[in-house]
C-alpha cells in the first residue's frame, strides 16, 4: 500500500543536488517509490512531482496533469512515470505561464518554457519512449525535468516581479 512522503521544501539540499540515473527495470524499492509518490503528488493537488521532491535522489518524476484546485484548467491524462528522461527537442516558440510547486507552497511565478518539446525517457520496465509534449504538459514536463537537475522553477524567472503568492494567484483565476 501506498504511503504518503514528506515534500522536501526549498532550502533543503536534496532539491539542488542533480538526480542518480535509475537502474532498469526497476526493482521492487523503485516500484514503490513511484507508487509512494503518485499518493504524494494526488494528496498535494499537484500535477507533477520529481523523486527528489521526496528525499530520493533519482532520475524520476511523474507527470499527472488533471484539473485540481490548484490547476483547475489543467488537461486530463493517465499518470506517466518518466525515468532517466532527456529532452532532445524543444520548439524555438516560448510561452510565459505561471506556476507553483509542492516544494515552494504559497507562491507562484510567470516562467518562459518552449511551448513543444520532445523528450525520451524509460518506463518502470525499462522500455524506450520517445514522446512529443506541447503547452501545459510540456510545461510540467519542463519543470520536473529540472528538478532533477537541482533547478527550481525560481531560477528560470525573467524578473522578481513575476512573483505572487498563492492566494492572489487564485484570486486572479477566478475572474
Amino acid at each position: 500500500m501506498p504511503i504518503l512522503r514528506q515534500i522536501a521544501q526549498l532550502g533543503q539540499p536534496v532539491l539542488r543536488e542533480p538526480a542518480r540515473e535509475v537502474e532498469l527495470p526497476a526493482g521492487e524499492e523503485v516500484r514503490g517509490l513511484c507508487q509512494d509518490m503518485l499518493a504524494t503528488l494526488r494528496e498535494a493537488n499537484g500535477v507533477g512531482i520529481a523523486a527528489p521532491q521526496v528525499y530520493s535522489p533519482l532520475a524520476i518524476f511523474i507527470v499527472a496533469s488533471r484539473p485540481n484546485a490548484r490547476y483547475p484548467d489543467a488537461p486530463q491524462m493517465e499518470p506517466e512515470v518518466v525515468i532517466n528522461p532527456e529532452i532532445v527537442e524543444r520548439s524555438a516558440e516560448m510561452a510565459k505561464d505561471w506556476e507553483g510547486c509542492l516544494s515552494i507552497p504559497g507562491i507562484r511565478g510567470q516562467v518562459p518554457r518552449h511551448r513543444r518539446i520532445v523528450a525520451r525517457y524509460r518506463t518502470l520496465d525499462g522500455e524506450h519512449v520517445e514522446r512529443a509534449f506541447t503547452d501545459f504538459v510540456a510545461r510540467v514536463f519542463q519543470h520536473e525535468d529540472d528538478h532533477l537537475r537541482g533547478i527550481v522553477f525560481l531560477d528560470r524567472l525573467e524578473s522578481p516581479r513575476d512573483i505572487i503568492t498563492e492566494r492572489e494567484f487564485q484570486r486572479l483565476i477566478a475572474k
